[in-house]
């Protein structure tokens, strides 16, 4: 019997060290390599990514790592951040939407680097 697919998303963010393009685009690989990993999800499982990054980041759009991982076919969008005072500098985040099966399924967010203190609530972020 097959098991019901529905839509679920998944948050995910990752600290980055200078405003750097190579380096945008390989914490941004970094973090979705994790978010599919601890997920079991490929690009293909996907429906769409948003990824947002503080207004400190300006050399590189992370989506294109995304796009060099293969998610050619998801729909993908950049957006700044908002910029609230005390907030952690360079931060990049993901909300990725994808189907798995609905029954005991539970998404598994990923926070690494600095970005663990946004979600301490979270065990996965650990």
């Amino acid at each position: 019997m097959m098991r019901p697919m529905r839509m679920h998303a998944l948050r995910g963010a990752i600290s980055v060290e200078a405003d750097d393009a190579d380096e945008i685009l390989a914490r941004t690989t970094e973090l979705m390599r994790e978010l599919l990993d601890r997920n079991a999800l490929s690009p293909d499982d996907m429906v769409s990514c948003i990824f947002t990054a503080t207004p400190d980041l300006k050399a590189a759009f992370p989506a294109a790592a995304a796009r060099r991982m293969g998610f050619d076919q998801v729909p993908l969008m950049c957006a700044v951040e908002i910029d609230v005072p005390g907030a952690l500098p360079r931060i990049i985040r993901v909300m990725a939407h994808y189907h798995a099966p609905d029954a005991d399924h539970r998404a598994q967010h990923v926070y690494l680097g600095r970005a663990k203190a946004l979600r301490t609530d979270i065990s996965s972020a650990q």
